[in-house]
């Protein structure tokens, strides 16, 4: 099964990086940032007006491409993106000595994402795997265009790739952080999408009971395994 999931990351390989070279050499991206989103149909049949983008960094956060910023793959709907800040804000507050990283989202109009399924109406965002080193110190996953931004990474069986180690507990105060700041703002997480091998793990970090009581996570193997990074859905109202 993983040669099979490895043969599909191939095949989107070429066809991703030649994408986003060919948005941000043509595509019009909006940079105008409205005060209200409003997104339209489901994250695999949609789209959005009012996007905004997501900030480039924080004190404890950072984006994974200027690359991919600048050809306009970081839009969220204008809630999604208050919950993120918020989260990173409690996060610097709870967990001081962590690092983040998120991933793609989708464009400014939403609609078709290449390669994703999803993404298409601004409440999909990916986060790239929190991670420590032999040191046992937080770190950021190394998102470069050699490694698709990330994406190629494959973590063993032990959550190791190289000298790197999931980190489970800040991944796990992540989760809790967005659920918490979509609550405080009268929305909710509708799921988290995150390889099913290694989800256990999630289940023995001081968090295990929040996260089995409050986040739907999902139970089928993707058609990518989702090791290197988490996709999360927010449940925000469309119309």
């Amino acid at each position: 099964m993983r040669k099979a999931l490895k043969r599909n990351s191939l095949r989107i390989k070429t066809a991703w990086s030649s994408y986003v070279i060919f948005a941000l050499l043509s595509c019009g991206t909006s940079l105008s940032f409205a005060s209200g989103s409003q997104c339209f149909g489901s994250t695999k049949k949609g789209s959005i007006q009012g996007a905004v983008q997501l900030p480039a960094q924080g004190d404890n956060f950072i984006q994974y491409s200027q690359i991919a910023r600048a050809a306009g793959r970081t839009y969220v709907h204008s809630v999604v993106r208050d919950i993120v800040v918020a989260s990173y804000q409690q996060l610097a507050t709870s967990h001081p000595n962590k690092v983040f990283k998120y991933a793609e989202t989708g464009l400014a109009e939403g609609g078709l994402f290449k390669p994703h399924k999803t993404h298409q109406n601004g409440l999909s965002i990916d986060f790239m795997t929190p991670v420590t080193n032999a040191q046992g110190q937080s770190v950021n996953l190394p998102t470069l265009l050699t490694n698709r931004w990330g994406y190629d990474i494959e973590f063993n069986d032990n959550s190791q790739y190289k000298d790197l180690t999931i980190d489970y507990e800040a991944m796990a105060a992540h989760i809790v952080a967005l659920h918490q700041q979509s609550k405080a703002l009268g929305y909710d997480l509708w799921r988290v999408i995150f390889d099913p091998k290694l989800q256990p793990n999630l289940f023995k970090t001081s968090y295990a009971s929040y996260l089995k009581e409050n986040i739907q996570f999902s139970t089928k193997r993707s058609w990518v395994r989702h090791d290197e990074h988490y996709h999360v859905d927010f449940a925000v109202p469309c119309k």
